[in-house]
């Protein structure tokens, strides 16, 4: 649910924005007040997890997601609608790190390549799963069904959690560092709702630069408090380790270039070569089925290749992949764009996979949860500066004009491509990450 949502809203604003009375470029702001709740949450993901166990925090994200769904659902204005995406980032902030860090607890360390092989399946394959089911549902039925369809998989979440989820041990905790995260929340609120205005013609300029600096003085701030704080919100001393630190900074440069991949594969297929939303979506979803495929491969690839050359080797063929998908035209036969964008699902998948494994595989237990917490910081961030990246770059290349051009979705694609290829670098430069 978390890692779909943002991929079916994209393909639905224009039919959302129709209906509520807004702009398709106004309500990007969903995509920010997302992003933003999730970057204030997710630090303090680990602490609330210690102090009323994984099974309960779990399970309260999911109501909370079931509330901002039915709240979006049921928006009739773009107020509203913001609201209630906030509120589905707030229970979206705790889910994925909270997950991961279950896992790690109750999963021997012999087991959890292929564990994790099967926790990352949900949200390597959702952003491509989004725009078909978003487009199949905006135009066959009602946009609102994008949101609706999430109410039984949650109750079915938490039924599940109930009923089968072990409740892993748990540190000891001491009070929360409100200090530390109220710092926190400032710099990553400011830097993602920055990034993801800077694109748009909502705000004077100077108010989004403004809100960026103040974002990177209070994340300043928060280095000079952890370092004098013994139970920091955060332990950035983590990043000390290699593996974690080549892990952490790979995928942000990685998340950078692709999180937006989906939505303008899907635009430059609906504007650029005329398809509808579902017609796209459906090219889109041959990605999920890569990502599912990996699955299969994985645990043995790692186990005879090793981490460090796999996590180079896939991010540069995931960066030539997405180069590749920078020269498509109307006239490439859809096989071979199923096929391109299934090699890149699946190459993608096995970075994915281990980044999940490389997150916590080095830390001491004590710090399993910071690293689980600061690895899902990183995802709003990234995304955010993602669509900021992406949009400010169509918004530029458009020239004030109302549409893209298809030359213009490639060069945006193709700089994606390379952002993805440098993930490689932090595992090339740092010899002693992912050496086990």
């Amino acid at each position: 649910m978390e890692s779909m949502d943002a991929a079916v809203v994209s393909t639905s604003l224009p039919a959302i924005a129709a209906d509520i009375g807004t702009t398709a470029a106004a309500l990007k702001l969903s995509f920010t007040a997302y992003y933003v709740a999730m970057a204030i949450f997710v630090p303090m993901s680990a602490w609330l997890a210690d102090r009323l166990g994984c099974r309960t925090v779990l399970r309260a994200s999911m109501a909370l997601f079931i509330l901002g769904s039915i709240g979006c659902a049921a928006s009739q204005s773009l107020l509203t609608f913001v609201l209630a995406r906030f509120i589905e980032g707030i229970g979206a902030a705790f889910m994925a790190p909270v997950a991961r860090l279950a896992l790690f607890r109750v999963t021997p360390k012999e087991d959890l390549v292929r564990a994790t092989s099967w926790l990352t399946i949900p949200p390597t394959i959702a952003p491509m799963l989004g725009p078909p089911l978003g487009g199949f549902l905006t135009t066959f039925v009602a946009w609102q069904w994008i949101f609706l369809v999430n109410l039984p998989l949650a109750m079915a979440g938490i039924v599940l959690i109930s009923r089968f989820m072990p409740e892993p041990a748990r540190l000891p905790t001491s009070r929360l560092d409100f200090k530390g995260f109220v710092l926190l929340a400032i710099s990553l609120s400011g830097l993602v709702f920055g990034a993801s205005l800077i694109s748009m013609p909502i705000l004077p300029t100077w108010l989004t630069l403004a809100t960026i600096a103040l974002g990177g003085l209070a994340g300043l701030g928060y280095l000079l408090h952890s370092r004098k704080t013994v139970d920091a919100v955060l332990d950035m001393s983590i990043f000390r380790e290699p593996t974690f630190r080549a892990t952490t900074i790979g995928t942000t440069l990685m998340l950078i270039g692709c999180a937006a991949l989906p939505y303008l594969t899907a635009l430059m297929l609906q504007l650029g070569f005329g398809l509808n939303a579902f017609e796209a979506g459906l090219l889109v979803f041959s990605g999920a089925i890569g990502a599912l495929a990996a699955k299969f491969i994985v645990a043995p690839l790692f186990r005879r290749l090793g981490f460090r050359r796999i996590m180079i080797f896939s991010a540069l063929v995931s960066g030539l992949g997405i180069a590749f998908k920078a020269t498509l035209l109307p006239a490439t036969p859809a096989l071979l764009i199923v096929v391109l964008l299934f090699i890149n699902g699946l190459v993608r998948s096995v970075y994915f996979t281990g980044h999940a494994v490389l997150t916590v595989a080095d830390t001491a237990p004590e710090q399993a949860g910071h690293a689980t917490a600061i690895a899902a910081v990183s995802r709003p961030v990234a995304s955010a500066l993602s669509f900021a990246l992406a949009g400010g770059l169509l918004g530029l290349l458009s020239a004030g004009g109302a549409t893209n051009s298809i030359s213009d979705y490639h060069l945006v694609i193709a700089l994606g491509g390379a952002l993805c290829g440098s993930a490689a670098l932090a595992f090339i430069f740092d010899r002693r990450a992912a050496t086990r």
